[in-house]
Formats: structure tokens, sequence, C-alpha cells
């Protein structure tokens, strides 16, 4: 038997996305984004209204970073998601954390975080259904603690997603199969 519940933001995993940008005065920005995803092969989505300090810095450097949060620092991600860089002014230094400019784009690396998408701002849509910012992915590192030869390995990265339903964070790891490949047992 199934029970209707009240969280309508079902969806889960949510990825826990640290968007990196400068502000106006060259200092760091961080937000955490658990409304975000890959639309094409090489372009970014994140849902963010335009009352984010982000979303204004992004519009005005034409760049972001987008990394992948790990266990290791799930307390400063959250810190990056409860406060808000429109009345935080030393949000970035609070957190104790470092980074590094990036020479692909105008915006922060987070040194800690394991993976990071450097990012063009494309556009921003808006409207009821509107996608937020869309940004393309011109580059990727990967710290190399979390490579398996020339491979990200996702076990090392200890990615961590938010869960809706209860507002917790969760590590994901642990491989349980191959994609279109495992399926191929049922294709007749």
């Amino acid at each position: 038997m199934r029970k209707n519940i009240k969280t309508t933001e079902a969806i889960f995993p949510m990825p826990v996305l640290m968007i990196a940008t400068y502000n106006e005065d060259g200092s760091i920005d961080v937000m955490n984004a658990a409304w975000g995803t890959m639309i094409d092969r090489d372009c970014v989505m994140l849902n963010l209204t335009e009352t984010h300090k982000t979303v204004k810095n992004i519009k005005e450097r034409k760049a972001f970073t987008v990394s992948i949060a790990d266990s290791k620092h799930v307390v400063e991600a959250d810190y990056f998601g409860i406060a808000s860089g429109n009345n935080t002014l030393n949000k970035f230094e609070n957190s104790g954390l470092s980074a590094t400019k990036s020479t692909n784009v105008d915006a922060p690396i987070i040194n800690e975080f394991p993976i990071c998408m450097e990012c063009e701002f494309i556009e921003y849509q808006d409207g009821q259904y509107g996608g937020g910012v869309i940004g393309k992915v011109v580059n990727v590192t990967a710290d190399e603690s979390v490579m398996n030869g020339d491979n990200v390995d996702i076990d090392l990265v200890d990615a961590i997603s938010f869960d809706p339903y209860t507002h917790g964070y969760y590590r994901v790891n642990q491989r349980v199969g191959n994609a279109f490949n495992d399926g191929m047992k049922l294709k007749k």
C-alpha cells in the first residue's frame, strides 16, 4: 500500500553543488545549490532566483565554477547554503577554505572540493518555469587524490547528496552496476 506524503521536491538524490563567483570587489562568494543538472554534454543549468548574490555575480562576471561537495566538507557546504552573500560579507573567509583563480574563466576554484567545472555564463532564463542560470563548461579539473589513472573514481570523491525528505546529507559511493550494459540482460 502507498501513502501520500507532503514533500513535492521528491527527487533523490539531489546534488550538492558549490557555485563560486567573484564579488564586485574581487572577494569570493560561494553558495550551495541542490537545484542543478547537466542539460547537454557541456552545459549546466542552475535553478537559482535572481535574488541570490551569486546570480548577480554570474551576470556581471559572465563566469562561475561548479564544484562537487564531498563528505569531508559537509559543514562548509551546509554553511554556504545557510549564509547569504547578500548580508554575510566575509562568507568565504569564515569557511576556512582556500581558492585559486581559474585560468579559463573569471571565477574561483575552491581547492578543497575534489571536482570543479569551470563555466562561461550563457544566459539567464526567468519566468514561472525558467531554468535560471545556464553555463557552458569550458574545463573540468579533478584533484589527483580522486583519480584512478585517467578516470575519476567516484568512491574516492566521496560526494554527498541532499535528501529533500529529511533535509539530510548522504554519501554517494559504492558502484552497484554498469550503465548501458546491465540492462542488456533483459533486451530480447
